[in-house]
C-alpha cells in the first residue's frame, strides 16, 4: 500500500512538473506597441500552435526542449525565433512589423488612434473582418456593430447606403482616407458609390466617435471614419479572388505585389469587377476598381509614394418613398421600386446614377533626425458623373401613367411622336456633377523631449464643381423647348446640350494646427488646435447674362425690351443683370480640443476629452434658393463636447465604457416653402437661424474570449438625442430677400430623427475545427424616429399645446451568420467564406419620412433588405 501511495504521489509530481512547461509572452505592433489579437504562434517541430488573447498575451505548454517558433499575424511580416524550454519560458515582447511599405507613416498622418494612450472613443475593424462578414453588404455596414453607428442601404440600390454616427448624418460625419478628408467640399455629403471597391483596398477601418483625434478642423460632430488602405506591400505575392450571392451578385478581383527591391522600389496593384441585378427592383449595376500604389525608398531618411484610386459604376436606383399600404399591395412587396420601367421591351431607368471619381495622392516622408520629420501629401480627384430623372411634364412618370405600378415608357415615346413639330413635353435628363479638388497636407513632427511632443502643419484644398443638367432621351421627340436659360429663353434642344440650370460652385480652403503631446508613465495628454478658413463663390451660367449680353441689353433699347419680355418677371430680368459671378464668401472656423489617458493599473485605464469648435455653414447656406441671393445672415455653426471614458482589458476581456454630450449651436437651416400668396406658384426662402441641438448617451462595447476557440462581441448604445429650441418669427423672403411673411419652427424637445438612438448587438465566433470559424450576430434597433421638415413644424402640427415627434418606427432586430475556412490550396494559402444577412428574412422599416399625422400611414418609407447571402473564395499566392 505505502508503494502504491508513493507512486501516485510520484505521477502527481511528475504532471505537476511537466504543467509547467510553457512558452508565454506577448505579441504587438513593433510601432503603435498595441496587442494583436490572435496572432499565430506556430511551433515547426511538432505543427502545434495557439493564439494571441485580448492583450496580445500567449501561454503555450509544451515538452521540455529546442523549438522553432514563428509568429505570424494578417499583414505583419512573420518571424522565426529558437528557444530552448525547461520550464516556463517567458519571451517577454515579441514585436512584429507590418508588411507594407510607408504604412506607419500613413497612420501618423492619418492620426490613427492607439489604445490606453489617445483619449477618444475608438472601435477598429481589421481586414479579416471585412472579409469574413462584410459579403455582398454596402461597404458602411461592416460598422454597424460599432456603438451609435446606425448604417442602411437606403434606397437599396448599388452604393446608395449611408451611416450616422450619435445620430449626425454624413455631413456632421468627418471620412478620412489614408488622412485625406473626402466629405463633398460643397455639401459635405459622402457619396459611397464613388468608392464602390474600397473594400478590396481597406487594411483598417477606424470609427473614433465624438472630437477624434485628427489635427484638421474637420466637421466630426458625430466622429470620425478614418479609413487606411493597402500601401505597397513588402512581399512579392498577390490574391486572387471570386465571390456570388443572391440576385446574381458576381465580384471578380485579383491584387499583385512586387514586393521591396534591393534599390527601394515596391508597387502594388489591385482589380475588380462586380455586376448584379440588385435586390430591389430595378437596380442593376456594374462596377469596376482599381488601385495602384507605387513606393521608392531613396535612402534611409526619405521616401516617396503614389497611389491612385478609382471605382467607375454605374446603377440603376429608387429615390422614391412610398407609403406602407403601397408596398403591401404590389407583387414586389418591399422589393417594390417605382422608378423603372420599359421601354421598347427593355429595362429603363427613370433613376440611374453613373460616377468616376479617381484619387490620386503623393506621399513624401523625411525623416529629418531622430527627433523629427515631416510628412507631406499631395492629392486631386477629379470626378465626372451624375444621375438621371425625368424633364418637363413629369407627372407622366406617376399616378395614372404607371403600368402595373412601373413607368409607361413606350405611352410617353408614342404622345412626343404625335406632339412632331410642337416638340416633346417629357424628355430625360442627367444632373452632372463634375469636379475638381486639389489638396496639401503637411505635418511636421518634432520630440522635444522624451514626453513631450509637437506637431504643426497646413491643410489647403481647392475645389470646383460644375453643376447642369442635360439632355439624355427625346423620348420619341425630335426637339424640346427649354426656358431655363435667361440669356436664350426659347432654346431648342437635343441630347447633349444643357438645360435646367447650369453653376459653377468654387471652394477654397486653407488650414493649419499645432498639437501638442504629453506621455510619461500612465499618463498621456493632448491639447490641439486648428483654425481655417473656407471661401466660396458662386457663378450662374443661366439665371444671369453674360458680360457681352449685359454691354447689349444697356446699349440698345430694343434687345433690352426683347429680353425683358421674354424673361418677363422684372425681379428676375433685375437680378440676371447682376452678372453672373458673386464675389468670394469668406468665413474663418477654428477648432479647440484636448484630453488625457490615465492607466489605473495594467487591466484599467480612464479617459477625457473636451473640445469647443466653430464650423463654417455650408454652401447652400451661403447661396439662396439656387441663385446669387448671398444670405448675408449666415453664421458659423457652434458645438461644444464633453466625453468621459473607462477601459478595462485582460487576457480575456477587453472592454470600454463611455459618456458623451454634444451640445450643437447655431444649426441653418435654409429652406424653400411655397408661396401662400399666390397658392405655391413661387418660392420663398426660409432662412432658419439660432437651432440648437443636444446630442447625449451611453456607449458599452466589449470583447470576451472565454476559451481558446470562442469569442464574443458585445454593444450597446443607448442614445438621448433631441432638437433644443423652438425659432420664432422666421422670415420667409422672396428672390430680392424681402420680407413677405413670418413662421414659427416648433422643435423643442422632439426627438432627432434619421437613425436609432437605442442599438444592441451580441456576436458569436466558434473555431469548430482548425481553420473552421462560424459565427452569428444579432442586432436590435429601438427608438428610431422618422425625418421631418422642421418648416412644417408650426402651431399647426402641435398636438394639445406640446411639439410632438415624428412617427416612431417600430423596432426590429437582424440576425446574420458567417463561415470561414482557411486551407492549402497545393503550395498556396486559401480562404473560403461565406455570409449570410438577416437569415430569418425580418421585414423591417429602415428610414422613413414622417407624414402630416405623425403615424404610419401617412409617412413614407423604405424597407430594408430581406435575406442576402453571398460566398467567395480567395487564393494568395
Amino acid at each position: 500500500m505505502r508503494k502504491q501511495l508513493t507512486l501516485l504521489l510520484m505521477l502527481l509530481l511528475s504532471a505537476g512538473l511537466s504543467a509547467q512547461v510553457a512558452i508565454t509572452g506577448f505579441v504587438r505592433d513593433e510601432n503603435t506597441g498595441e496587442p494583436l489579437i490572435g496572432a499565430t504562434i506556430f511551433v515547426e517541430e511538432t505543427s502545434e500552435g495557439t493564439f494571441t488573447l485580448l492583450n496580445g498575451e500567449f501561454d503555450m505548454p509544451v515538452e521540455a526542449g529546442d523549438y522553432t517558433l514563428r509568429f505570424s499575424y494578417i499583414g505583419y511580416n512573420s518571424i522565426t525565433k529558437k528557444v530552448s524550454v525547461q520550464g516556463v519560458k517567458d519571451m517577454g515582447t515579441i514585436n512584429l512589423k507590418n508588411d507594407a511599405v510607408g504604412l506607419n507613416e500613413v497612420r501618423i498622418v492619418a492620426d490613427v488612434a492607439v489604445g490606453r494612450e489617445t483619449p477618444v472613443a475608438v472601435s477598429t475593424i481589421t481586414p479579416r473582418q471585412i472579409t469574413e462578414k462584410l459579403g455582398n453588404q454596402e461597404f458602411p455596414e461592416i460598422m454597424k456593430s460599432t456603438p451609435s453607428v446606425y448604417a442602411t442601404k437606403s434606397g437599396g440600390g448599388f452604393g446608395d447606403s449611408r451611416i450616422n454616427i450619435r445620430g449626425f448624418d454624413a455631413r456632421n460625419t468627418a471620412t478620412l482616407i489614408n488622412g485625406v478628408p473626402v466629405n463633398d467640399m460643397e455639401n459635405g455629403w459622402v457619396y459611397w458609390s464613388n468608392w464602390a471597391g474600397l473594400a478590396d483596398v481597406t487594411r483598417s477601418i477606424q470609427i473614433q466617435r465624438g472630437l477624434g483625434a485628427s489635427k484638421l478642423a474637420l466637421p466630426s460632430l458625430g466622429g470620425t471614419i478614418n479609413i487606411l488602405t493597402k500601401t505597397t506591400d513588402a512581399t512579392k505575392g498577390g490574391n486572387l479572388s471570386f465571390a456570388a450571392g443572391n440576385d446574381a451578385y458576381t465580384k471578380y478581383g485579383a491584387t499583385f505585389s512586387t514586393g521591396l527591391s534591393d534599390k527601394g522600389w515596391a508597387s502594388s496593384i489591385a482589380l475588380s469587377k462586380t455586376t448584379g441585378d440588385g435586390y430591389v427592383d430595378g437596380t442593376q449595376f456594374e462596377s469596376y476598381s482599381y488601385y495602384i500604389s507605387i513606393s521608392k525608398r531613396l535612402n534611409a531618411n526619405n521616401s516617396i509614394s503614389l497611389s491612385i484610386f478609382g471605382a467607375p459604376q454605374e446603377h440603376g436606383q429608387r429615390r422614391t418613398m412610398q407609403n406602407i399600404e403601397t408596398y403591401q399591395n404590389n407583387k414586389s412587396g418591399i422589393k417594390y421600386n417605382s422608378d423603372w420601367g420599359y421601354k421598347g421591351g427593355e429595362i429603363y431607368y427613370l433613376n440611374k446614377n453613373f460616377y468616376h471619381k479617381p484619387q490620386a495622392i503623393l506621399n513624401y516622408f523625411w525623416t529629418i533626425n531622430e527627433k523629427s520629420n515631416l510628412m507631406t501629401a499631395a492629392y486631386a480627384s477629379i470626378g465626372e458623373g451624375g444621375g438621371t430623372g425625368g424633364y418637363g411634364n413629369t407627372s407622366k412618370f406617376s399616378g395614372d401613367y404607371l403600368r402595373d405600378g412601373q413607368i409607361n415608357y413606350d405611352r410617353i415615346v408614342d404622345e412626343n411622336i404625335t406632339l412632331a413639330n410642337a416638340g416633346a413635353e417629357t424628355i430625360m435628363r442627367a444632373s452632372m456633377n463634375n469636379h475638381a479638388w486639389y489638396g496639401i497636407l503637411s505635418n511636421y513632427q518634432n520630440d522635444i523631449t522624451e514626453e513631450i511632443k509637437l506637431s504643426a502643419g497646413i491643410d489647403g484644398r481647392y475645389y470646383k464643381g460644375e453643376h447642369y443638367r442635360e439632355v439624355t432621351d427625346l423620348l420619341g421627340g425630335e426637339f424640346f423647348i427649354d426656358d431655363s436659360d435667361f440669356n436664350n429663353s426659347v432654346k431648342v434642344v437635343k441630347p447633349g446640350d444643357k438645360i435646367g440650370y447650369h453653376n459653377d460652385g468654387l471652394v477654397s480652403w486653407g488650414g493649419s494646427y499645432v498639437t501638442g503631446e504629453y506621455i510619461s508613465g500612465n499618463l498621456s495628454a493632448f491639447l490641439s488646435g486648428s483654425a481655417s478658413i473656407k471661401s466660396y463663390k458662386r457663378i450662374d451660367y443661366f439665371n444671369y447674362f453674360s458680360d457681352d449680353l449685359i454691354d447689349q441689353i444697356n446699349n440698345n433699347e430694343d434687345i433690352r425690351n426683347q429680353y425683358e419680355e421674354a424673361i418677363g418677371d422684372e425681379v428676375d430680368f433685375n437680378r440676371a443683370m447682376e452678372g453672373r459671378e458673386t464675389d468670394w464668401q469668406s468665413f474663418f472656423g477654428y477648432v479647440f480640443k484636448g484630453g488625457a489617458n490615465y492607466n489605473i493599473t495594467e487591466t484599467m485605464n480612464v479617459f477625457l476629452n473636451t473640445g469647443y469648435f466653430e464650423r463654417q455653414p455650408d454652401f447652400d447656406a451661403v447661396f439662396l434658393n439656387f441663385v446669387n441671393n448671398i444670405n448675408e445672415d449666415a453664421v458659423n455653426e457652434k458645438v461644444l463636447s464633453f466625453e468621459l471614458g473607462y477601459g478595462y482589458q485582460t487576457k480575456y476581456i477587453k472592454a470600454q465604457a463611455n459618456l458623451y454630450h454634444t451640445q450643437w449651436k447655431d444649426k441653418t437651416f435654409t429652406q424653400s416653402v411655397p408661396n401662400p400668396d399666390d397658392d405655391g406658384a413661387t418660392f420663398l426662402n426660409a432662412n432658419i437661424l439660432g437651432v440648437e441641438a443636444i446630442h447625449q448617451g451611453l456607449e458599452v462595447e466589449a470583447t470576451i474570449k472565454p476559451i481558446p476557440n470562442l469569442k464574443i462581441d458585445v454593444m450597446a448604445s443607448l442614445g438621448n438625442w433631441r432638437w433644443g429650441n423652438n425659432v420664432e418669427n422666421v422670415y420667409l423672403t422672396d428672390d430680392n430677400q424681402n420680407n413677405i411673411d413670418t413662421v414659427n419652427v416648433l422643435i423643442k424637445d422632439v426627438r432627432v430623427g434619421d437613425a436609432a438612438q437605442t442599438t444592441l448587438f451580441i456576436g458569436a465566433s466558434y473555431e469548430l475545427i482548425p481553420n473552421l470559424k462560424v459565427g452569428m450576430d444579432l442586432y436590435h434597433y429601438d427608438n428610431i424616429f422618422a425625418s421631418f421638415d422642421p418648416t412644417d413644424r408650426d402651431e399647426k402640427s402641435q398636438v394639445d399645446g406640446k411639439n410632438p415627434d415624428s412617427w416612431k418606427l417600430p423596432n426590429y432586430q437582424l440576425l446574420d451568420a458567417n463561415i470561414s475556412y482557411d486551407f492549402d490550396f497545393g503550395n498556396l494559402k486559401a480562404i473560403l467564406y461565406g455570409k449570410f444577412n438577416n437569415i430569418l428574412d425580418t421585414e423591417y422599416v429602415a428610414e422613413a419620412q414622417d407624414g402630416s399625422n405623425h403615424d404610419w400611414d401617412k409617412a413614407r418609407v423604405y424597407y430594408g433588405w430581406g435575406r442576402s447571402w453571398s460566398m467567395g473564395v480567395k487564393i494568395n499566392f
